[in-house]
């Protein structure tokens, strides 16, 4: 097992695989599971100052390619609910004449009016900015797909923001001086 961790690490090891590990990371860290990609792109930085720019857009394209996954994920949810209320309307339309009894009409929900409408074409994809907030960024992104807003100007907002994350997250912790970075190290070693 030993072995299998050593060359999983080695695989997967920054400074070797170097930009397709930053848009792996961030796009598995974009979608819904627990990752992080912040600590990846500031070590591969770290380790590779000149590659500041090309980190930081490799690393927002696989962040907004998983956001996109997200909205995906959120649109076709809602096609499989509507699917599933509409056979089963259908089912219950078909036993109501199969018993030739008529069943009281269950009240039907009311139209949306064009305020709402134009509430959410305002609204809308510019909500995308903070897709790259941390507990609810990913989850918007879904909620985006759920409601149908525009893909592509959702996915536009959407790299805007992941974009100004990681710009101004590598660019404050650049600023960072390594030696406290030494010491959060010396004091986590402490630890375990």
């Amino acid at each position: 097992m030993e072995g299998f961790i050593d060359w999983l690490f080695g695989t997967v090891a920054l400074p070797k695989v170097g930009l397709p590990a930053i848009f792996v990371v961030s796009l598995v860290s974009a979608t819904l599971l627990p990752l992080g990609s912040e600590p990846a792109v500031f070590g591969y930085i770290k380790l590779n100052p000149h590659m500041f720019w090309p980190a930081v857009v490799v690393a927002t394209l696989g962040n907004t390619a998983g956001g996109a996954i997200d909205w995906w994920l959120g649109y076709a949810a809602k096609l499989a609910l509507v699917r599933f209320r509409k056979r089963r309307q259908q089912r219950e339309h078909a036993q109501e004449h199969a018993e030739h009894r008529r069943h009281p009409r269950q009240p039907h929900k009311p139209a949306l009016n064009q305020r709402y409408f134009r509430w959410m074409r305002r609204l809308g994809p510019p909500t995308l900015l903070a897709s790259w907030l941390p507990a609810i960024g990913d989850p918007l992104c879904t909620l985006a797909g759920w409601l149908r807003l525009p893909f592509w100007p959702s996915l536009v907002y959407m790299a805007i923001g992941k974009f100004l994350r990681y710009l101004a997250m590598t660019v404050a912790l650049l600023t960072v001086p390594d030696s406290v970075w030494h010491g959060i190290g010396a004091s986590l070693r402490g630890l375990f």
